[in-house]
């Protein structure tokens, strides 16, 4: 396995015409499915970054900034931003286009993380990530706070989970 690889070696990007299937009674894009967009263009990022197969760990966040309107492009661009042992934060940026003026929107930013997994269907170590641009690097120097931040969110959610458990609202209490 390669040691370092570049963080434009990840780089990847999905366009998309926003069409009325797609689109909700406000006639903009379903929150759903550009989260499918997103998750989508962010595992080809992470799999280019690990050359082998990733699977979802976390959808950190999706903040959607501005609505996708009927009849325009929607464009994503992921890349890795950073690593761990075996994982990957990966940066999602979802610009719109109204493709009759040409006027472009950041209309939503999003971090998700990503585990390799081995032949073994265990999770693998991945190579470390090299940022180069401003952009990379100003997004990889709060990397690691925001993977504390992950690591202490996830610990609550599994406690939340256990204290809810899994009895339905209508079965008997044990």
């Amino acid at each position: 396995m390669q040691a370092e690889r570049f963080v434009r070696e990840s780089r990847t990007f999905k366009a998309s015409h926003v069409l009325p299937p797609d689109t909700n009674n406000h006639n903009t894009l379903f929150g759903g499915k550009l989260m499918a967009h997103i998750d989508d263009v962010a595992a080809i990022s992470a799999m280019k970054h690990a050359r082998g197969p990733v699977v979802t760990a976390s959808t950190d966040s999706v903040d959607f900034l501005h609505p996708i309107r009927v009849g325009y492009e929607v464009s994503l661009e992921a890349f890795v931003t950073w690593t761990h042992n075996t994982s990957m934060e990966v940066f999602v940026k979802v610009v719109s286009e109204d493709l009759h003026t040409g006027e472009r929107t950041v209309c939503a930013t999003s971090f998700l993380t990503f585990v390799a997994i081995g032949k073994d269907g265990k999770p693998t170590n991945v190579p470390k990530v090299i940022p180069e641009t401003e952009e990379e690097k100003f997004l990889h120097q709060n990397a690691a706070e925001r993977a504390e931040a992950r690591k202490q969110r996830r610990m609550r959610s599994k406690h939340l989970a256990d204290l809810l458990g899994t009895r339905r609202p209508w079965e008997p209490k044990e």
